[in-house]
């Protein structure tokens, strides 16, 4: 991992959205602004998937292990529908479960909506990689993003396998 740019991918999960003549993917816009301003990121992939388990497995392992990417970032199907999805095919992939980041993330929709609960976002780790689960509303993207932001790049330290001094 190089240490100002992660490699990171972001993925857009909305079955409506994939659909040729769909809505813009706002979510994924407001997904690569957090990664580019707050983290640094350096985008090596993106994409728009309908909601589909296995196809949203097969691109996750596939910027896991084939692009090697850093952190794995994810918008939309986390939801209660019947195929929000997302965080079934990150667990699927992950090898190690991160709680806290998804704690976290819930926490700071608290005091927006009284929603907050029924987010269904995880964190994972599979080999070097934090694949993340973010709301697909863009102001919650926001929002959950700030409550994890400082705290990502130690876990990217961490999961390289390079020791960092806790403040």
């Amino acid at each position: 991992m190089a240490d100002s740019s992660p490699r990171t991918a972001l993925i857009s999960i909305s079955t409506s959205r994939a659909e040729e003549g769909g809505e813009p993917d706002v979510g994924g816009d407001e997904l690569a602004r957090f990664a580019e301003d707050r983290l640094g990121a350096a985008i090596v992939g993106r994409e728009l998937l309908p909601d589909y388990r296995w196809l949203i497995e097969d691109r996750l392992r596939h910027y896991c292990d084939a692009e090697r990417c850093d952190l794995v970032l994810t918008t939309g199907g986390t939801g209660f529908s019947p195929d929000d999805m997302t965080p079934e095919a990150t667990i699927s992939v992950g090898e190690r479960d991160a709680p806290g980041i998804a704690e976290a993330m819930r926490l700071a929709s608290r005091e927006h909506t009284p929603h907050w609960m029924l987010s269904r976002n995880v964190a994972v780790i599979r080999k070097r990689t934090l694949i993340v689960n973010f709301p697909g509303s863009p102001k919650a993207i926001g929002e959950a993003g700030d409550a994890i932001a400082e705290a990502l790049p130690h876990a990217l330290r961490l999961i390289a396998g390079r020791r960092d001094r806790h403040d």
